[in-house]
Order: structure tokens, then C-alpha cells, then sequence
């Protein structure tokens, strides 16, 4: 099977590679990128656990096609980081408020919730309920998620709110 060229946008950094058509993103992301932030869960997009944005929306890349990322732009976990390694008020909010335990889902629920937060800055309990509800935890009961979901919304309200 002959192979595609990509050229995407992952985390800010430019890469190229070269895929089977039918191989999917979070294999790229994975296999080839060595990004091992994105879970492979279930593989039929129930779980979320392998949860990426890609050009500002929230996807579950066992169900893209990387060929479809081709000229994109992907924003996994580790993306979400400072450069200097300096954690994203989300990633500090989980931690803060222990919103994991076995840690699996973390990745998928964290890249939900940061678009989930680009789109509603600050959301109910209810919004955030429904906004992660297409990522399964399977540990937490969700209460502390939904915490730390919160917690990362104000700190980020805050900091907008000192830049202006």
C-alpha cells in the first residue's frame, strides 16, 4: 500500500511522516510521534481516553484518520504544558484536587476540558458534566474531575482577567 506524506502541526512543533492511508491518528500520534500522552482505551470512541484536539475541536483519534490531521493542527496532553515544563492550570488543577487515581483517562479528560473551557470559559457543574461526558473515568466518580475542571476555570479567569 503506497504511503501518504503528512505535514502537521503537533503541540506547536511543524512534523512530517509518512502513513498508510487507513492508519489512525492516534497510532501517528503514538507509534511514529512518540506522544504516549493520547491512551489507546477502547478503540471504538466510547471511552475518550485518546481524546486530542485537532483545529480547535475536541476528537477521539481512534476514529480519525491521520491522513484527515494532513495540514493541521493537533494539541495532545503534553501540549498542553509550558515549554519550560511549567504546568497548564488544568494539569495543576488535577493535580491540586486529585482528580485522578489510576490515571488513565487523564490524558482524553484533560484535552476535553481545556477545549470544553476555550468554548464556555466558565461553565456550571452541569455544563462540565455534560462538556466530559463523552470521556469515561472509571475510578473517580467524576466528583474531583469536575473539581478540578472548576478550579482551572477560575485560574484561568483570573489570569485573562490581570493581562487586560
Amino acid at each position: 500500500m503506497s504511503k501518504i506524506h503528512l505535514k502537521l502541526t503537533v503541540n506547536g512543533r511543524a512534523v512530517e511522516a509518512l502513513a498508510e492511508p487507513r492508519l489512525l491518528l492516534i497510532h501517528l500520534l503514538r507509534e511514529e510521534l512518540r506522544l504516549t500522552g493520547p491512551h489507546i482505551g477502547c478503540d471504538t470512541s466510547h471511552c475518550g481516553a485518546c481524546t486530542v484536539d485537532l483545529n480547535g475541536k475536541s476528537v477521539k483519534s481512534c476514529t480519525v484518520f491521520a491522513a484527515q490531521a494532513n495540514g493541521g493542527t493537533v494539541t495532545t496532553v503534553e501540549g498542553l504544558a509550558a515549554a519550560d515544563g511549567t504546568l497548564h492550570p488544568l494539569q495543576e488543577a488535577f493535580r491540586e484536587h486529585h482528580g485522578l487515581q489510576c490515571g488513565f483517562c487523564t490524558p482524553g479528560m484533560i484535552t476535553r476540558a481545556y477545549r470544553l473551557l476555550q468554548e464556555n470559559p466558565n461553565p456550571s457543574e452541569a455544563e462540565i458534566r455534560a462538556g466530559i461526558s463523552g470521556n469515561l473515568c472509571r475510578c473517580t466518580g467524576y466528583q474531583n474531575i469536575v473539581k478540578a475542571i472548576r478550579a482551572a476555570a477560575e485560574r484561568l479567569s483570573v489570569a485573562k482577567e490581570a493581562a487586560e
